[in-house]
């Protein structure tokens, strides 16, 4: 069971003992391995290892292919980590911010993997595509720290050894991880240490038997092999000394897997591999290396078709040597590889502990100084070792077979070789956007790889792209256009729709303010704060009111109201006063009573156009007789919770004797269609057959507006609402028409 402890209790006393930028390189390690001792010592990994062996044997790992004692500290903080309760803070604060950023993406890709592991079991096609999955996010991992390449490499190679040491069976979904994503990444990075061993021990693991059938064949002959080796090379040493080569001979071992996969691909039997015997030959300059080929060519003889020039053509990870086989003087095949020692250094730990080389800093491991273009030498090799990142993902998908997996995908180097991964295609302002979105904004032009390009122009990977900005602006609206090709990601579009949204209501609340204020300068109220009077009539702020305002949603008239002095009741002989001087037999105009008073003067209000048999109520206004609601009209509610006592209860009078003195009420119609030729007169025809008049016709045409619908508003008299509903029943079967409803 894990011990969480808090990192106080180790981070302040070592901090303590000794400043970090002024101890030796040994001390170093021995304080990382002092804070890590007591969280490790009585832990087990998830493999079964001893957490603290396992940290010694990943920092020994590294020091064995020369990377910096930085990196060897880094392997006991990272596993010390897991018994933090806050392993980022606790490390900064004891070691620097480099080391917690370390131990963050380590941790974070180390979960990813255990937890894709335990939910795997073989290799389907789904399983491949999760595995590729992975890979991604082992490729983002690393391209945002590069140390952790070295380190997850390094603690692979430790549990392989662990696995074989204690003979306890590794797990397939390990050991054929190991073989298909560790192993490349080692050889991408060119880090031949490091792949060869993980080949070997992860074959070991998956095929046993033919495993120990190698091995075997090999036991078998190794004295007499190993004699002959030491004589060929002897012979060659003494040759290349007497010919005033100065060069190191020395026998090559080759490795299980590489028999074994070169017997399968050649359908070799294994007498006829090669290379069993082989010796390895090291040199000054490259001018040596091809005077020992020749040499080499003159005392031996040449097997056709066995050459490679790795120096004139290097490998894509940027090996190089020469290789040829001979023919020994007992007549058996032998293989040599020529080098010098710059190409034998990278070849053994490539271009990730070049890379590890760069980040020790202006002076250097082991006092070996930088020059003084060493930041632009970090810069390249940092470079360096993302192309071959890349190039290793590539790899790994096409072995895979799965090609198109990630084919909508590229990663975009930044000026200071930070990684972004875009869609494929994507263009230098999607670019922008996806470093910061104000960036995005503010961009008008873009360098690639040091050129000046078009902001439409698409981008690959492995591209170094640098932004322009302007101080302060905003996008265009020819990047929305998609065939102008500025956008490609989804992300950046909503980013530029939402900036020119949020311009769009700036504006909106800027036009509802002027109308408020206006409003209020009329009536006196410039006192009034704007935030309190939104507050009072609902708004949860005064740019919510100035919103709806500023859209026409909300009628200036509410707060006229809410402005202005309630006006007294007025007593009964005023009421009276405005009756009509010829009241008609049993209605009100309108056809409305005020029920328990005669013939009050009434009106129909214009907000709500009410119509029988509408649900209504009466509201007593000042000096205009008494004005008739829907009893759903939003203005009405608003009086009755201010002034309730001004509403009255009114009903529906009687109608007219006949159709021609029977009253009729306007009331408005708003039908919504997308827009067509001959719209207008189809719905104009069925007011016509249902012999309703229209009294007002007003459109708003869909090229005005965002959207594709277009709108009708009609005032129409009808005897009665039901009517009405009729005539809404038959628009709405109209082509085009998506709603008709009664405002």
């Amino acid at each position: 069971m894990k011990t969480a402890l808090q990192g106080a209790e180790f981070a302040a006393p070592i901090v303590a003992l000794v400043d970090a930028e002024h101890e030796d390189d040994n001390a170093h390690v021995l304080r990382a391995r002092a804070f890590a001792e007591p969280l490790l010592s009585a832990q087990q990994l998830d493999t079964g290892e001893e957490a603290l062996g396992h940290a010694d044997g990943v920092a020994a790992i590294l020091a064995g292919i020369g990377a910096a004692p930085a990196m060897q500290a880094a392997a006991y903080l990272v596993y010390a980590g897991d018994y933090l309760n806050k392993p980022e803070e606790t490390v900064a604060k004891a070691f620097g911010a480099s080391y917690a950023s370390l131990v963050m993406h380590t941790r974070k890709l180390v979960q990813i993997q255990r937890a894709a592991r335990a939910a795997q079991a073989g290799f389907g096609s789904e399983q491949r595509a999760e595995q590729t999955e992975r890979v991604r996010k082992m490729l983002l991992a690393f391209s945002r720290d590069l140390r952790v390449v070295l380190l997850r490499l390094a603690s692979r190679l430790q549990t392989l050894r662990w696995f074989a040491a204690t003979k306890v069976p590794c797990p397939p979904a390990l050991a054929s991880e190991s073989q298909q994503v560790f192993a490349p990444l080692a050889n991408r990075l060119g880090i031949w240490q490091m792949k060869w061993e993980i080949e070997d021990l992860s074959f070991r693991f998956l095929q046993p038997d033919r495993y120990k059938e190698i091995a075997k064949a090999l036991d078998e002959k190794r004295l007499e092999r190993e004699q002959g080796v030491e004589a060929a090379r002897a012979v060659l040493q003494a040759d290349l000394a007497a010919q005033g080569i100065n060069a190191t001979v020395q026998g090559r071992p080759k490795h299980l897997y590489s028999i074994h996969k070169k017997m399968q691909g050649k359908n070799l039997s294994l007498e006829r591999v090669f290379d069993l015997r082989a010796l390895r030959v090291i040199v000054a300059d490259v001018a040596d290396c091809y005077a020992v080929l020749a040499r080499l060519h003159e005392l031996y003889t040449p097997v056709a078709g066995e050459y490679d020039d790795y120096i004139a053509r290097p490998k894509p990870n940027g090996y190089q040597s020469l290789h040829t086989v001979v023919l020994g003087a007992d007549g058996r095949a032998m293989e040599v590889q020529i080098r010098t020692r710059a190409m034998h250094e990278h070849a053994e730990h490539g271009v990730a502990a070049h890379w590890a080389y760069k980040e020790a800093g202006a002076r250097g491991y082991s006092g070996v100084s930088a020059g003084g273009d060493f930041d632009e030498q970090v810069a390249l090799a940092r470079k360096a070792v993302l192309r071959q990142l890349l190039a290793w993902e590539r790899d790994f998908i096409e072995g895979e077979g799965v090609q198109g997996l990630f084919e909508d995908r590229i990663y975009v180097f930044t000026p200071q070789t930070a990684i972004v991964e875009l869609c494929a295609g994507a263009t230098p302002v999607d670019f922008a956007y996806a470093l910061h979105t104000d960036l995005g904004h503010r961009c008008r032009g873009a360098k690639v790889d040091g050129q000046i390009v078009p902001l439409n122009t698409a981008l690959s990977s492995g591209q170094t792209c640098d932004i322009t900005a302007v101080k302060e602006g905003g996008p265009s609206l020819d990047w929305l256009n998609p065939e102008l090709g500025f956008i490609k990601s989804q992300r950046s579009r909503a980013k530029v729709r939402a900036w020119f949204n949020a311009l769009a209501l700036q504006q909106t609340i800027a036009k509802g303010r002027e109308l408020v204020e206006k409003l209020l300068q009329r009536e006196g109220k410039t006192a009034i704060k704007l935030e309190d009077l939104a507050g009072r009539l609902g708004f949860r702020n005064a740019d919510a009111l100035f919103e709806v305002v500023g859209k026409d949603e909300y009628s200036l008239r509410n707060i006229e109201q809410l402005l202005r002095p309630p006006v007294p009741e007025p007593d009964e002989d005023e009421m009276l006063a405005q009756r009509r001087s010829k009241p008609t037999a049993g209605a009100a105009k309108g056809g409305v009573l005020v029920v328990g008073v005669d013939s009050l003067l009434t009106s129909l209000a214009r907000c709500c156009r009410p119509a029988p048999p509408d649900d209504i109520g009466g509201y007593v206004t000042r000096g205009k007789g008494v004005a008739i609601h829907r009893k759903d009209c939003s203005n009405f509610r608003q009086m009755v919770a201010s002034t309730p006592e001004r509403v009255i209860a009114v009903a529906w009078g009687g109608a007219g004797s006949d159709a021609k003195t029977a009253p009729v009420y306007p009331v408005d119609v708003i039908v919504e269609a997308a827009e067509r030729q001959g719209l207008l007169r189809d719905v104009l025809e069925v007011f016509a057959k249902d012999k309703l008049n229209v009294a007002a016709v007003n459109t708003q045409s869909a090229r005005s507006s965002k959207t594709d619908t277009g709108r009708i508003t009609l005032t129409v008299e009808v005897p009665d609402s039901g009517r009405l509903a009729q005539s809404l029943r038959t628009l709405s079967q109209i082509t085009g028409v998506r709603s008709a409803r009664r405002r």
